[in-house]
């Protein structure tokens, strides 16, 4: 347990082959009702691996726990060595090649920060190659919510064009970094001036931040083409 209601989960394939996929995508998780209705749920990759090497042998996933949910009761039943069917990967909420921007503004709230931990790796070359700056916003209630936190930081220390700042809506904790904010990401996101000639960004999480933001970039000038968006909603 990375939280209270969240799970980390490293899977293999049984084949022994490795998971090839882009940092930002996710897999889709199978499986049954109780009434044996086929259903399926999608989680992105938390994986992080060098993707210049090739692709990686760990499948990672971070999972909510929903009371009464159907796939909670699947996660919390699996044992070490459990199988699990799933297909993928999916999606395009990725880093893209072609881009020129100067700087990305990354903004997470809930599990919707995972696919930035996976992107780690490829914003690492993008700030040596390109000379980029990265902001990454994340949203949490308080320190125990705030998922991969250490990771982030940890990069961040390491990588100064890296600038990570939680935002706690329950307060900051004694002993928070400089860089902590009291509140919600979309009300600190105008102090980092979203500049539509140099920025592009990513949204990821609860619908309703990611509406809030989106119109503030929006406002701010930001195009459709630089603003990337997932929703995350919660299924049970």
């Amino acid at each position: 347990m990375i939280a209270p209601t969240v799970g980390h989960y490293r899977f293999v394939r049984d084949d022994g082959q490795p998971l090839d996929f882009q940092p930002g995508q996710f897999i889709q998780v199978h499986f049954d009702y109780a009434d044996g209705t086929p259903a399926k749920r999608s989680y992105s990759l938390a994986t992080i691996h060098d993707h210049a090497l090739g692709p990686g042998e760990a499948v990672e996933i971070a999972v909510s726990f929903v009371p009464g949910g159907a796939a909670t009761a699947l996660f919390e039943a699996l044992e070490p060595g459990h199988p699990l069917q799933a297909s993928g990967p999916y999606g395009r909420f990725c880093l893209q090649p072609g881009d020129h921007n100067r700087r990305y503004l990354l903004i997470a709230t809930g599990t919707g920060v995972t696919p930035y931990r996976s992107m780690l790796p490829l914003l690492a070359e993008a700030i040596a190659g390109r000379g980029i700056e990265v902001v990454l916003l994340q949203g949490a209630r308080n320190d125990e919510e705030l998922l991969y936190g250490d990771d982030f930081r940890a990069f961040a220390d390491a990588h100064p064009a890296f600038r990570y700042v939680p935002c706690y809506s329950r307060g900051i904790p004694d002993g928070a970094h400089p860089d902590a904010r009291h509140g919600y990401v979309q009300q600190h996101l105008a102090e980092f001036a979203p500049d539509p000639a140099s920025d592009i960004a990513y949204l990821c999480g609860n619908p309703n931040m990611v509406d809030a933001c989106f119109e503030a970039l929006k406002e701010a000038g930001l195009t459709g083409a630089q603003i990337r968006r997932e929703k995350y909603v919660s299924s049970k």
